[in-house]
């Protein structure tokens, strides 16, 4: 039914969503979706906001005189407080698990209360979820003894209220006046005459209304009596002097109210916005109509009320609702769960909220690498209230087949499939800064400072001056010899076999390969000396062109004793 709070189940593991349903819709493939209005928890805004909630609650159980809630009853009562939004969201209506009630709180009401009631919440802020701010809400139910009205005492029989009645009250009109209701009536169709001349003279008025029965009938609204009855209180009822009035020096007075001030664009912007806002006037005025004061829209309200279009409106509404779903039958839902894990009475020690309890069924909680279980009670409340029964200090066991810090094989292997490969290239002009400003660089100190920072601006601006000068001289470049690969092979596997004697470990080699260094880690020990692979014998031709080269991929090292091996190019 609409304006119902209800239970919405988005996931098995996590607590209950509580919504409010403003209506039901059918689709076109025949499911049921409800528009509701979105409700958040604690767990569900930040810690600042949870902060200042609680110096909201403080405030409020000063100001109530709340009585004294043991720890635990404070720990569950931060389940029960709800933040409303303005948020709305369409959820198939086969995701309902129940009805709840939630309330505006207020003055009157006994927070431990709550406590006593199945699902029963209250809420006392607005939570925005894009600016992330909470703010009180608007609608407060104003109860309490400093909202009341002080009565006065009965005056006894005969006497006198000694009271000055002009300070408690303003009198706008005195029945007993010496007119008579035909001279009053007499009056009022003077006014109204004096007020449609006064639309013909007013030029923006004769555009608004360019009819003689369009002034007419202008002039005929409410403003232009109420000025002509209050003409008359001016004027102690004396028709000569209020007709004066009416008419002065300068001409006659033109009485206008809000419906004839605002344009037909500015009336349409005023229903698109009571169509988003409500009959929230704040902000209509601050999206919609900042030019307008909040007393000018709060009159156009009323007065617009009073109009065929908010009646043409109203039916236009009622038809639609006609149309609309009144309510529709949620089967029990009786589907089990999967996060149960048993159905047979035992005893654990990984229970969160009573580690000793007994339980016909047993639920698994947390993340899936911790052995937390929950027993039926416990799991109730936690989806339904989003927290546990009392705050516990209990820090779940990991079990150790599913622990982040396990060594073993298979993980080694998924954390380096993981690893994302990235390239740091430099630009052709910051390779050639490094040697035409060499002296300024000093590459040799930067190294041994991998942390001490370099101007490179400064150093590029050096190069752009210096560079039309070096391109006349030759950059002197040192010839290093390199020997072949057999040759550093053959001298690796010497002191490797002679390592291999005194220490069983190897931690790191560096292979100089032509312009390329090779770092081989090694994270175990070596079973067995590097050999030399023999000659498989002439390369088998593949084609007629690559009958005299040699295949690739033949490779001069036998096979490695390593348990891993990494090898990384630079």
């Amino acid at each position: 039914q609409n304006a119902h709070y209800v239970y919405f189940e988005n996931s098995s593991s996590n607590p209950y969503l509580i919504r409010r349903i403003e209506e039901l819709n059918k689709t076109a493939n025949g499911n049921v979706e409800a528009k509701v209005v979105c409700l958040f928890r604690r767990r569900d805004i930040s810690g600042n906001l949870n902060t200042l909630a609680d110096s909201n609650a403080r405030e409020f159980e000063e100001e109530s005189k709340q009585p004294v809630l043991a720890e635990q009853q404070k720990h569950q009562l931060k389940h029960r407080e709800l933040f409303l939004s303005r948020q709305f969201e369409s959820l198939p209506a086969t995701h309902i698990r129940g009805k709840c009630n939630v309330t505006l709180l207020n003055e009157t009401d006994v927070l431990a209360g709550y406590l006593e009631k199945e699902d029963c919440f209250f809420y006392s802020l607005v939570f925005d979820p894009v600016q992330k701010t909470l703010l009180a809400d608007q609608g407060e139910i104003r109860v309490g003894s400093k909202y009341q009205a002080e009565i006065p005492d009965k005056l006894a029989e005969g006497e006198s209220d000694n009271r000055i009645q002009e300070k408690l009250e303003t009198k706008v009109w005195d029945p007993n006046n010496q007119l008579k209701d035909p001279q009053i009536d007499q009056f009022l169709v003077v006014a109204r005459a004096v007020g449609t001349f006064a639309r013909a003279l007013d030029c923006s008025s004769s555009i608004r209304q360019p009819s003689l029965h369009m002034s007419a009938a202008a002039a005929s609204r409410d403003i232009t009596l109420f000025h002509a009855m209050d003409t008359l209180q001016k004027n102690s009822y004396d028709l000569a002097k209020a007709m004066s009035t009416l008419v002065p020096q300068g001409g006659p007075v033109l009485c206008r109210d809000e419906m004839e001030e605002w344009s037909a664009s500015e009336a349409m912007l005023f229903e698109e916005a009571l169509e988003k806002y409500g009959k929230d006037f704040n902000d209509i005025r601050q999206d919609f109509l900042p030019w307008k004061s909040l007393a000018s829209v709060v009159q156009f309200y009323y007065m617009w009320k009073t109009t065929d279009r908010y009646i043409q409106q109203k039916r236009l509404k009622a038809a639609e609702a006609d149309s609309k779903l009144k309510q529709v039958y949620i089967p029990t839902y009786t589907k089990p769960n999967p996060n149960q894990i048993m159905s047979v009475y035992l005893r654990t020690q990984t229970a969160l909220s009573h580690p000793a309890a007994q339980s016909p069924q047993w639920y698994a909680w947390g993340p899936p690498n911790m052995q937390c279980r929950l027993c039926a009670s416990c799991w109730i409340y936690w989806k339904k209230y989003g927290g546990l029964k009392t705050p516990t200090q209990n820090k779940p066991r990991p079990f150790s087949g599913m622990s982040p810090f396990t060594r073993n094989e298979g993980r080694a292997k998924l954390l380096a499939k993981n690893r994302q490969t990235f390239i740091l290239q430099t630009t052709k002009l910051t390779r050639i800064a490094r040697r035409v400003c060499e002296d300024i660089l000093q590459p040799r100190r930067a190294a041994r400072r991998p942390y001490a920072s370099i101007n490179a601006n400064a150093v590029k601006a050096e190069c752009i001056i210096r560079l039309p000068k070096a391109t006349k001289t030759p950059l002197k470049s040192k010839l290093v010899p390199r020997p072949s690969l057999a040759t550093i092979v053959k001298d690796l596997g010497k002191s490797w076999s002679r390592d291999h004697h005194s220490s069983r470990h190897l931690s790191s080699c560096v292979i100089v390969l032509l312009n390329r260094i090779v770092v081989v880690v090694v994270s175990a020990a070596i079973s067995a000396p590097l050999k030399l692979k023999a000659s498989r014998g002439p390369p088998t031709p593949i084609n007629r062109n690559q009958a005299s080269q040699p295949r690739v991929g033949q490779s001069l090292l036998g096979k490695r004793g390593f348990d891993s091996v990494s090898i990384v190019f630079s």
